[in-house]
C-alpha cells in the first residue's frame, strides 16, 4: 500500500564526495531509500566527486558549499543554513567529523527539527593530521548531548568516542551494507586482470585497495611485500586508491624508503573497477594502523569470497571472523607471515574459507536489509519526535 502522505524531507551533509567509504555508504543507502516515503538531499562540503555524480545519475540532488579542501571558511556555515532553509529537511544527516560539527550548528540557526550524526572511525591518531581535526572532534564530543541520535557503523567506534566524551546514550548501531550482487567472486576478472597486468593465470596476487592517508599505513604493506617475497617470490603485489601514484611525492618518497622489485608490484592509482580488482586477488590486506571503524573495503573483498588478512584495528576481527587470519597493526612481519600462511593453504582449504567470507557478510550485512533498517529508523525517529512529513 503506498504511503498517502508526503516523503520525509532528509538531508545529508558530508565533507567530500570523492571516493571513500563513507561517501560509498551514503550512496547505498540513498538511491536504496524508497522515494515515496524518503526524498534526499545531499550537499557536499566541498564540489562534488565521482561518488556524487553519481548520486546524481539517480536523480538525487547535490549541492556543494564549495569549500576548499583544508582550508576553513565561516561562510559556509551561512551557506549551509542558507540551504537548510531552502530545503526545509525534517532531518539533517551528517557524516565525518567537520561535517558533523558544520551541521550541528547551521542546524540549530536553521531550526531543523531533528540532527543526526554518522562516526565511521574508532581510536584516531590525530597527531597524524592537522590540529583542527582534533579540536573538531573535541568541540563535537561537547556538543553531542545536543543531537538527537548518533549512528555508528562499528563496536570499537562506540567505545572509542565514549572515552573522548560523546554522548553514548545518543549512540545507535548502524553497520555498513554490502552490494552482494556487484561485489561476488568472478573468474572472468580473475583471468581478465592477470592478463591486463601481463602475469600468468596461476600466478599470485596480494592487493591493497585504500586512499593514500596516515591511517591506512602503505608502509607497512610495502615492508611486508619485500619480507614475502623473499619467502614466496612468486608473489605479485597490486596497490590501488586515491594518491596511489609514482608522481605523488609522499607516496613515491615510501616506494624509495621500502623498495619493491617493480616487476612485482602494480601501482593503480585510483580506479572506478573495485569489483573485479577485488574479485582477482588471492589474497587482500588491511594494514591500517589506527583508526579504522567497519572497513568498507574488507567487506567488499569477503563478498568476493577472498580471504582477508588485517591488522586488528576496529571492527576488522570481527568483520573477518575465522575466514581470514588477524596480526597487530604496524607489524610487516607478523603481516607477511600471515599472507604466506594465506598464500600455502592447499585449494580445499581456500574454497572453504573464500565460501564461508562471503556468507559472512551476506547473512549479516546485505545492503537490501541494511537499507531497510536505516529507512525504517529515520521514519520510525520522525515519528515518534512529532515530526510531520
Amino acid at each position: 500500500m503506498k504511503p498517502t502522505t508526503a516523503p520525509l524531507r532528509l538531508m545529508h551533509l558530508i565533507t567530500s564526495l570523492n571516493v571513500g567509504g563513507a561517501q560509498m555508504d551514503l550512496y547505498k543507502a540513498v538511491t536504496r531509500f524508497d522515494p515515496e516515503r524518503i526524498s534526499s538531499t545531499v550537499v557536499s562540503m566541498v564540489s562534488p566527486g565521482k561518488i556524487g555524480r553519481l548520486i546524481e545519475d539517480q536523480g538525487i540532488p547535490v549541492l556543494s558549499l564549495d569549500m576548499r579542501p583544508g582550508r576553513p571558511n565561516p561562510l559556509a556555515l551561512f551557506r549551509l543554513v542558507g540551504i537548510l532553509k531552502r530545503f526545509r529537511p525534517h532531518i539533517l544527516q551528517t557524516y565525518l567529523y567537520h561535517a558533523d560539527l558544520l551541521g550541528f550548528l547551521a542546524g540549530r540557526l536553521a531550526r531543523v527539527p531533528i540532527i543526526l550524526w554518522n562516526l565511521k572511525q574508532s581510536s584516531m591518531d590525530f597527531t597524524c593530521y592537522r590540529r583542527t581535526s582534533g579540536l573538531t572532534v573535541w568541540l563535537c564530543a561537547r556538543l553531542s548531548r545536543g543531537v538527537k541520535g548518533i549512528l555508528v557503523n562499528s563496536h570499537s567506534g562506540l567505545k572509542a568516542h565514549a572515552l573522548l566524551g560523546y554522548d553514548a546514550e545518543r549512540m545507535v548501531m548502524a553497520p555498513n551494507g554490502f552490494e552482494m550482487t556487484r561485489f561476488r567472486p568472478n573468474p572472468g576478472s580473475y583471468r581478465e586482470v592477470r592478463e591486463e597486468l601481463g602475469i600468468s593465470f596461476g600466478a599470485r596476487l596480494v592487493g591493497m585497495l585504500a586512499r593514500f592517508d596516515p591511517q591506512k599505513d602503505h608502509e607497512t604493506f610495502l615492508k611486508a611485500a619485500r619480507l614475502i617475497l623473499s619467502s614466496h617470490p612468486e608473489t605479485y603485489f597490486l596497490m590501488a586508491g586515491n594518491g596511489v601514484t609514482r608522481d605523488n611525492p609522499a607516496f613515491a618518497e615510501l616506494l624509495r624508503a621500502n623498495p619493491v622489485d617493480p616487476a612485482r608490484l602494480f601501482i593503480l592509482g585510483e580506479r572506478s573497477d573495485i569489483p573485479r580488482l577485488l574479485a582477482s586477488l588471492d589474497v587482500f590486506v588491511s594494514s591500517s594502523a589506527f583508526g579504522e571503524g567497519m572497513p568498507t573495503v574488507i567487506g567488499e573483498a569477503m563478498a568476493c569470497g577472498v580471504p582477508c588478512v588485517a591488522t586488528a584495528v576496529g571492527d576488522s576481527g570481527l568483520m573477518v571472523g575465522e575466514t581470514g587470519l588477524l596480526v597487530r597493526p604496524r607489524a610487516p612481519e607478523e603481516l607477511a607471515r600471515a599472507v604466506g600462511k594465506v598464500l600455502s593453504w592447499p585449494p580445499a582449504e581456500r574454497a572453504r574459507r573464500s565460501k564461508a567470507a562471503r556468507t559472512r557478510i551476506q547473512d549479516r550485512f546485505d545492503i537490501s536489509k541494511i537499507a531497510a533498517q536505516l529507512e525504517a529508523f529515520y521514519l520510525d525517529l520522525a515519528a515518534t519526535s512529532g515530526v510531520q512529513a
